[in-house]
């Protein structure tokens, strides 16, 4: 199996680089203030761990009050460091507040250090973030509806109802058809052989039957046989 090849990440290089002339300046910045030997290369240790301790606890506890006010001392005390070795100060002869800085930045460093590795950060000390807006549940629409609005109806637009046609006027009652003067005599010859054989005047009904004429014209017979 063939092992990958070795690939320098530019990145990194950067990065040891700048970590290795920001160390030898707070070496030098120590060693000016009186701190030599062994002492002075301890103060650049201290000062990237408790930078290396606050980011670490920046990126696992969230952003809190504690954590970010012990990174900025830390990047202080090492920008600090690297302006002072530029020229601004004069290391054969540093100032009395330099040698004070140096001098008390152990115990400044070993607090800071103790808290962040043992202290816990209280809610109310931690930096709000402020939650990410909540998204509205899409709707999908209903197949079986329409999606297009109904228009609605103008006030002008509305208009009264037209008026019902009115109806036709009713055909006047059908006149009573005329009845043949043989139809009339027979119609009474039936008549009276009814009224002979069952003692009772014949009803249109009947007459309507012996004859087999329209209930219409049967009408108009009994009319005239009355």
């Amino acid at each position: 199996m063939a092992r990958p090849a070795l690939r320098v990440d530019a990145v990194l290089v950067q990065a040891v680089i700048a970590g290795a002339l920001s160390f030898a300046h707070l070496h030098d910045l120590a060693a000016a203030a009186g701190q030599d030997g062994w002492k002075a290369w301890a103060y650049p240790v201290s000062v990237d761990l408790l930078l290396v301790a606050a980011w670490r606890r920046l990126r696992n506890d969230g952003p809190s009050r504690l954590a970010w006010c012990w990174f900025v001392i830390a990047l202080v005390a090492s920008l600090g460091a690297n302006i002072a070795t530029a020229g601004f100060l004069d290391l054969a002869n540093p100032p009395a507040l330099l040698r004070l800085g140096v001098a008390g930045w152990p115990a400044l460093a070993f607090l800071g250090g103790t808290l962040l590795a043992h202290g816990s950060t209280p809610t109310s000390d931690r930096v709000p973030v402020p939650p990410a807006p909540a998204t509205a549940p899409e709707v999908e629409p209903d197949p079986t509806s329409d999606p297009t609005p109904e228009p609605t109806p103008d006030a002008d637009s509305i208009t009264a109802p037209e008026p019902a046609p009115a109806l036709p006027a009713a055909d006047p009652a059908p006149s009573s058809p005329p009845v043949p003067a043989a139809l009339v005599d027979h119609a009474r010859k039936v008549a009276d052989d009814h009224q002979s054989r069952t003692g009772a005047p014949i009803d249109i009904d009947t007459l309507r039957a012996r004859l087999g004429v329209p209930p219409q014209l049967a009408d108009a017979i009994a009319a005239q046989l009355a």
